[in-house]
This record gives structure tokens, C-alpha cells and sequence, in this order.
């Protein structure tokens, strides 16, 4: 049965006052969203208005405005600002229209969109995230939202056909009641795919039929209910690997590698290549800008010991920042089964400037750690880094 958790009417933006994260919100959309190619001028507008730290628990704060995830609860996280940003532009919101949001969460995504189009409808399947989030929103004058505790799959029909439709969460198929409620003309973004493996689709519905493309590769947290009931394709928490790690495919020819998200400042290189036709190349000349690929995977901490890892890499003039992290690696952090990351081991980190080498990493696999992210790349370091021929082999206690 599904349960009205919160009705908010009228329309009105958060008022910012005396707001002393103003500055910083400003800083993360400069250096997070616009430099990385968000244009639309609402979007940015929105991003700079929302207050992300209204959003987040109470100990995550001070990260409010830095380009990540964080835990929100009920193993559920917030998206990072720039993905948020980046899926708000690719609906093409339009102040006329009325958006279905499928995966309430905190509510940012909805009170981005609120600063735009003329109405949201959010539904999210988890109750207590669906009240806090319906307080906040109501709490913040986002009075333009109207939210509603239930399963995401089914949308919501009393209010459709909808110009648009956001879902974030990921489901294997799109579901196809949202395929019915999307109006002749409408735009519906979703993150399709395994669980640790999804891509962005953008579907068009023209004279009734879905016209469909492919866009970047990214991670969300599925959506549970009958689109879990009907997933396929389990994960396999004892057998964590990595996809692509060679960089040789490129199924959309867009200079991206498959399988690896939230790529920053890489290109896919075929010269010099150790092995295979390409490797992939982070190059940046500014400390304040991240080159890094992500690839996440499950991993049952209870019974994998250890983690065999092997890549190549090549450096040029690479120089660490000021920060311990700001470093030029392939890390791996660990998350436990609330989506908190507890503990990281590296590989690296390189500096200066050496040919191709190997590496070959044991490290230990923490008892609780149910998830993992590699993440690549100079992380706030300058240079260049090739990297090619990335292996990851687990072993059991």
C-alpha cells in the first residue's frame, strides 16, 4: 500500500540570508559543475541557490559541497553535485514542466528541479527517508514539491502524463509503467544496468515509441521493490573484479572507458601502449582539478582476505599537492553495509617521472567491508599518469 508521506503546495526558493556557505557553494559550482561542462544557465543558477548542507547528516557538513557521495542513511547516499547538475541539464527542465522524480532520497535532487520547473513529484520507497525528506523540503519553502512514500516502478498515475521523469536509482530495465506516464515528447533519464555496472539512457518519446541513447557510465544504488524482484544479473561479492581494465573498449566511441565512471581529465592513448591497443592517459596542470576514473564492486569482507592487485604505469613530471590524497595512485576504499567509506589502501603513490613499470600490490580486505571503489588517477596531483593493465585478484581468509 502506498503511504502520502508529504503534500507541499505553491512555490517558493530557499532564502538565503546571512548564508555562510554561500561562498563555498559558489566555489563547488565553479570548480565542480560549470568547469566540467555544465552550461545551462537554470541549472547553475539552481546549483548555486540549494543549500547541500541542509541536506546531508549532521556529520557530513563540512563535506556538503565537495564533488561526492555521502551516506544520508538507510543505506542510501546523496549524489555527487556534479551528477546531479549533469542529469538536471539532460532533461532539458523547462519552467512549464511537471517532472516525476523516482528515488526521493534527501530531497536535493527535487529542490534543484524545484528552482526551475513548475512542479515535482518525488516518491521514494524508504518511509523514513521519505518523511525527512518531505519535512526539509516543506521546512525550506520548496513549495513547489509534492512527495509521496511508495515504489518508484509504478510512478505515479494520478498526476501523469509527466514532461519529464528523473530516476535515481538503478534499475536493470526501465520500468514500464514510467514508460506509460511519460507524456508524447517527454525526456526520461535512467541509470541502467547491474548493480555495480550502469550507463545513463536518455529516452524521447516520439508518436509513442521510445527513441533511446546511451550516454556516460555512472553508480546509484538500486531500486529496490519489484525492479529488484526482477533482476537478473546478482552480484557476486566473493569473485570482485574489474571490468575494462586494459581500456581497450570504448562501445560509444566517445574517448570515454567502458565500465569506469566519473572520469575526469583521461584520454584513451594508442601510442606507447605496454600491452594491447590503448591505455589511459590522467593528465592536469592544476592541483584543484581531479583526473580519476571510478569503477565499483562488491566484496564480502567475512570471507575474501586479501586483494591480489597488479597495474602498469607510466609518470611525467608528476608532482603531489598539499594534501595526502592529492597524489598520483590507484586507490581502493572500502565501504561498509551502511555505504560509510571506513578504510582505503593504495597503490603508489608516483612522482617525477619514470617508463613503464609493474606493480604488484597485496592488500588486506577488512572484515566489514561489503563494497568497494578503485579509483584511479593523479587525485589532485599534476602531470601525467598512464596507467594500463589493471588486475584485481581476491582471495578467501
Amino acid at each position: 500500500m502506498l503511504l502520502v508521506c508529504g503534500v507541499i503546495s505553491g512555490r517558493s526558493a530557499f532564502a538565503q540570508k546571512a548564508d555562510p556557505f554561500r561562498d563555498v557553494r559558489n566555489k563547488m559550482v565553479a570548480d565542480y559543475i560549470e568547469r566540467e561542462g555544465i552550461i545551462n544557465p537554470l541549472v547553475l543558477a539552481s546549483m548555486r541557490q540549494v543549500p547541500r548542507h541542509e541536506f546531508v547528516l549532521p556529520a557530513y557538513v563540512k563535506d556538503a559541497y565537495v564533488d561526492s557521495a555521502l551516506p544520508i542513511g538507510s543505506k542510501q547516499t546523496i549524489s555527487p553535485p556534479f551528477i546531479v547538475a549533469y542529469m538536471t541539464q539532460t532533461i532539458d527542465p523547462q519552467p512549464q514542466d511537471r517532472v516525476l522524480e523516482i528515488g526521493t532520497g534527501s530531497g536535493y535532487q527535487a529542490a534543484v528541479l524545484a528552482n526551475i520547473v513548475k512542479e515535482v513529484y518525488s516518491i521514494e520507497i524508504v518511509e523514513a527517508l521519505g518523511k525527512s525528506a518531505a519535512q526539509r523540503l516543506n521546512r525550506l519553502k520548496y513549495s513547489n514539491v509534492k512527495t509521496k512514500i511508495g515504489d518508484g516502478y509504478l510512478g505515479w498515475e494520478e498526476y501523469a502524463p509527466f514532461d519529464k521523469i528523473i530516476v535515481t536509482c538503478s534499475p536493470e530495465n526501465v520500468p514500464k509503467p514510467l514508460i506509460e506516464q511519460l507524456k508524447e515528447g517527454g525526456r526520461l533519464l535512467i541509470p541502467l544496468g547491474e548493480r555495480y555496472q550502469q550507463v545513463f539512457h536518455q529516452f524521447e518519446k516520439k508518436g509513442g515509441q521510445l527513441e533511446e541513447k546511451k550516454l556516460i557510465s555512472t553508480l546509484f544504488v538500486p531500486m529496490t521493490g519489484q525492479s529488484e524482484d526482477q533482476r537478473q544479473i546478482k552480484p557476486d561479492p566473493l569473485n570482485p573484479r574489474i571490468l575494462n581494465g586494459n581500456f581497450e573498449t570504448d562501445e560509444n566511441q566517445d574517448g570515454y572507458a567502458d565500465h569506469w565512471h566519473y572520469q575526469r581529465l583521461t584520454t584513451l592513448v594508442d601510442q606507447d601502449v605496454p600491452e594491447g591497443r590503448r591505455c589511459i592517459l590522467f593528465e592536469s596542470h592544476d592541483h584543484n582539478r581531479f583526473a580519476q576514473a571510478l569503477q565499483a564492486a562488491p566484496i564480502d569482507g567475512k570471507r575474501l582476505g586479501t586483494l591480489e592487485v597488479r597495474v602498469r604505469y607510466k609518470t611525467e613530471d608528476v608532482e603531489t599537492g598539499r594534501e595526502p590524497y592529492e597524489a598520483a595512485s590507484v586507490v581502493i576504499h572500502f565501504y561498509d553495509e551502511n555505504r560509510r567509506a571506513f578504510e582505503n589502501a593504495t597503490i603508489g603513490p608516483w612522482t617525477g617521472t619514470q617508463d613503464w613499470s609493474i606493480v604488484t600490490k597485496t592488500i588486506s580486505v577488512p572484515p566489514k567491508a561489503t563494497d568497494m571503489i578503485v579509483r584511479l588517477g593523479l587525485n589532485g596531483a599534476t602531470g601525467k599518469l598512464w596507467l594500463d593493465d589493471l588486475a584485481i585478484a581476491p582471495k578467501l581468509r
